[in-house]
């Protein structure tokens, strides 16, 4: 069984100390948020003291300082990780709450020294143009933390932006305050698209899209997996296969389990879906 701890909210970030005293439990439980009368408890010991339990655990975050602290402890445990980092250096009216990047890059430098480069992986999502947010912004913005991070990590993942119900009404707000999207197709961002695969090239990155209902091979970047089958296979001999039925059409992560709860990050993304 694989954990995903969270595509639903920042566990890793602002509830560690939850996440912690669950696993010292052995188990958590998780609500189906299309059906709140359904609750499944989840295994929280790894797969070697439990055979129902844990194959790895896979974070998502904003920030990896209460990882990085707490890194030997898990290993200790027995669990096997790695880390997905959102780091997108977006103005604060888009991210009102977020660490610094260069903060959170530093962050992820010394949690690779740790725990090695393929197990912390780059998350520069959603890109979202607009007029304060333009192409050239991206393509600044992608190189400088492109820079960063090399040598650190080896895989970026990006998406382009999708508007969500959640968001709908956050979007509305700034667009009556002049903010102007600009559109998001693969082919009209082209040549952004096509500079980004260069750039993460350079700094020897492999670049994937996540769930892209549109090919972006013809700029240079392969679809991915953010929970991925073959790369959890290769870092620890794991046996898993095929995809994940509840998740969007175009995801190609392998089945987990996630045991977040929408709605309850503080983080206040603009563009979120999850809150």
């Amino acid at each position: 069984m694989v954990v995903s701890v969270s595509r639903r909210c920042d566990i890793p970030f602002h509830d560690f100390k939850w996440f912690m005293a669950r696993v010292d439990a052995g188990f958590c439980e998780t609500v189906n948020p299309f059906n709140r009368n359904q609750v499944r408890r989840v295994s929280l010991k790894p797969k070697s003291i439990d055979p129902d339990g844990v194959d790895a655990l896979i974070f998502w975050t904003r920030n990896p300082k209460h990882i990085l602290e707490n890194a030997d402890d898990l290993e200790k445990r027995g669990f096997k990780f790695y880390v997905m980092v959102t780091v997108t250096n977006y103005p604060k009216i888009f991210e009102p709450c977020m660490t610094k990047a260069d903060k959170v890059c530093d962050s992820m430098k010394k949690l690779a020294e740790k725990i090695g480069q393929d197990r912390v992986i780059w998350r520069y999502d959603p890109i979202f143009v607009t007029n304060i947010s333009d192409e050239n912004y991206h393509w600044k913005n992608f190189e400088v933390l492109s820079q960063m991070l090399s040598g650190s990590v080896r895989r970026v993942i990006i998406s382009l932006y999708q508007e969500y119900k959640r968001s709908e009404k956050r979007i509305d707000f700034l667009k009556s305050q002049g903010l102007q999207i600009k559109p998001h197709s693969a082919a009209e961002l082209s040549g952004l698209l096509i500079d980004m695969a260069q750039i993460a090239k350079s700094a020897d990155l492999e670049i994937q899209s996540c769930a892209q209902a549109e090919s972006l091979e013809p700029y240079g970047i392969k679809p991915g997996a953010c929970i991925d089958a073959q790369l959890i296979n290769k870092l620890w001999g794991c046996d898993l296969k095929g995809k994940d039925k509840n998740q969007r059409a175009n995801c190609l992560c392998c089945q987990s389990v996630d045991i977040g709860a929408y709605g309850s990050c503080t983080a206040g993304c603009v563009y979120c879906y999850a809150w």
